[in-house]
């Protein structure tokens, strides 16, 4: 009861984009997910075309973020949002009505663009309008869009026994509702002229050195969140021989999110600094992936007991996993818009998910690469190990930040310590800059 009425403390707009996200990550994950099954088995389409045509649509979205943090901040979050609703919606109806190669593309690379545009001015909307309560309002868009995309594949399950396309223009007409109620209920805001171009804006975030060792150092927060949907279901699919388990690891984070979300942010936020409560994230992340190294390997199991005693390590590798990225995430959104001007909000979130999405391709490829090598050198182990070591150096690189006080203080202009390429450096006898510090 108490999350409900602090949503309602929450102005209009924040509550509007709340349920947008519920109903993006709805119609995002009823068609996604099966989208490679019917492309190969109802179209007849190979592999390699499959792999292309998914491949479009990673690649236009990952690769135009900063495109869209540039839109966001230059003609308003407002009417990028609107915009990139409203092409989710005809990407996904084209999924539904075309059939031929070209129009798939075009479906791939509508879909991806969407996304790209609506991501960063989301959350760069969700920061500018949420005042002294950007931690909460981002710990609310975890909840909505978990519970998105808990309810988007069982719908999608429910659709495919009609058929694909009934899948297609239900999420199409989601967004299609999404685009008309951002365009009749989310508030404009005067957007403030540019004092430089695009390109200078992209070297002031750039040349942030402050904010760009952030992003790396966070690297290993979006690589172990998609372990989530790689390494952890195949670890209960393994422990118990059941392929049903992976769904379990899917309800557990869900369940956990629910459920502690909130919570956890509203207690953490009043003690120690951001930086602390993030690094204590990641390293609880890296910890997830202990419990289930225990039972890696240990062949297939006999009985129903040996199974769910399999199973345990994983769901709990799979709750830590979750509380990790529950006390952290909030707080990695809160920070971001303090590196930097506040027009330029959405930039930042546009590069830091170019970085985010750059990071979670190659730290996929390498837990795959452990995955095949523990497999051929008898070394179960060593993909869990590989996610356990990545964890760690993230929570490391985020902490010697935090010591060396470079990370900023939320509703703060720019970080303590962060230069962009120009900045000229203080002199020594100049006094720090950002004097205001979080509690350590």
């Amino acid at each position: 009861m108490r999350t409900w009425h602090e949503i309602r403390e929450f102005p209009l707009a924040i509550r509007l984009l709340l349920v947008n996200q519920l109903g993006v990550n709805t119609g995002f994950y009823l068609l996604i997910p099966y989208l490679a099954t019917h492309l190969g088995e109802d179209l007849g389409m190979s592999a390699a075309v499959v792999g292309i045509v998914l491949g479009v649509r990673n690649l236009s979205q990952q690769g135009m973020f900063l495109v869209g943090g540039s839109a966001a901040d230059r003609l308003g979050a407002r009417g990028v949002i609107i915009a990139g609703c409203g092409l989710r919606a005809v990407g996904f109806a084209l999924f539904a009505l075309g059939d031929g190669l070209l129009v798939l593309l075009a479906a791939s690379v509508l879909s991806g663009l969407a996304g790209a545009l609506f991501n960063p001015a989301v959350r760069a909307y969700l920061a500018q309008e949420a005042g002294g309560r950007t931690a909460e309002a981002f710990a609310l868009f975890n909840v909505f869009a978990t519970t998105g995309a808990l309810i988007g594949p069982l719908l999608g399950s429910a659709l495919l026994l009609v058929d694909f396309r009934a899948s297609a223009l239900t999420a199409a007409a989601i967004f299609a509702l999404l685009t008309v109620a951002q365009a009749l209920v989310l508030p404009a805001r005067e957007v403030p002229p540019a004092t430089s171009g695009v390109l200078g804006d992209w070297r002031e975030v750039v040349g942030n050195r402050a904010f760009v060792a952030f992003a790396l150092g966070m690297v290993g927060m979006f690589t172990l969140e998609n372990q989530l949907y790689l390494l952890l279901p195949q670890g209960a699919r393994q422990a118990t021989g059941w392929a049903g388990a992976a769904a379990l690891v899917f309800l557990t984070g869900t369940l956990a999110s629910l459920t502690l979300q909130m919570r956890l942010t509203r207690a953490l936020r009043q003690r120690g600094s951001r930086g602390r409560w993030i690094t204590l994230g990641l390293v609880l992340m890296a910890l997830a992936f202990v419990p289930p190294m225990t039972v890696a390997g240990a062949g297939r199991p006999e009985g129903a007991a040996q199974a769910v005693l399999g199973l345990l390590p994983v769901l709990a590798g799979a709750l830590l996993l979750s509380l990790g990225v529950m006390i952290a995430q909030p707080f990695v959104m809160e920070l971001i818009p303090g590196f930097g001007r506040s027009t330029l909000t959405g930039t930042f979130f546009g590069v830091f998910y170019v970085v985010s999405g750059v990071a979670a391709a190659g730290g996929n490829a390498l837990v795959g690469w452990a995955m095949d090598a523990g497999a051929e050198r008898a070394a179960p182990w060593l993909p869990w190990a590989c996610c356990l070591l990545f964890g760690l150096a993230s929570a490391a690189g985020v902490d010697r930040l935090r010591r060396r006080q470079a990370l900023p203080e939320p509703g703060s202009e720019s970080a303590p310590g962060a230069r962009t390429a120009t900045s000229p450096q203080p002199s020594p006898a100049s006094p720090p800059p950002c004097e205001k510090r979080s509690v350590q």
